[in-house]
């Protein structure tokens, strides 16, 4: 799937150049956390109409719409269990391998989704994130897993 949204592209790109300007100037790891700044503000304003919702199963449904917009196939499977509200986003497109290497970089994954799921555990501390699968490592789709304690 191609992305439809040019602006997400364009931010996109912005980031990878961002990042290997910060790395040129401080390092893999400092650019890293400085690519974090101010991103859990941007992260909470973004995700909380959908993390809003009563199940994150509703709000991740509901989130499909802009993730489309941004080139990706996502699907949310319900893992809810044991006190946790709990989801699957299955990522059957990465948008950003082809990107990624465009700018020398193996994988998008640290880049763009380590620093995405930091930045929701930062905004949202409630809420655990974690990456099970990776297309960029060989997997056939990018899998995430998010929980926070049944509301």
């Amino acid at each position: 799937m191609e992305s439809k949204d040019k602006r997400f592209v364009a931010e996109t790109h912005q980031k990878f150049v961002e990042f290997k300007e910060l790395e040129k100037q401080y390092g893999s790891d400092l650019a890293w956390e400085k690519m974090l700044e101010g991103l859990p503000e941007k992260q909470k304003k973004r995700m909380a109409p959908f993390l809003g919702e009563p199940t994150l199963f509703e709000g991740f449904t509901k989130a499909i719409p802009f993730f489309e917009s941004a080139g990706m196939e996502m699907e949310v499977v319900d893992l809810s269990n044991k006190g946790s509200d709990a989801v699957l986003e299955i990522q059957k497109y990465c948008p950003y391998l082809q990107i990624c290497k465009e700018y020398n970089l193996e994988t998008p994954c640290h880049v763009i989704c380590d620093i995405e799921i930091e930045g929701t555990r930062r905004a949202f501390p409630e809420m655990k994130g974690e990456i099970l699968a990776r297309q960029a490592f060989g997997s056939c789709v990018c899998l995430f897993k998010y929980e926070r304690p049944v509301k």
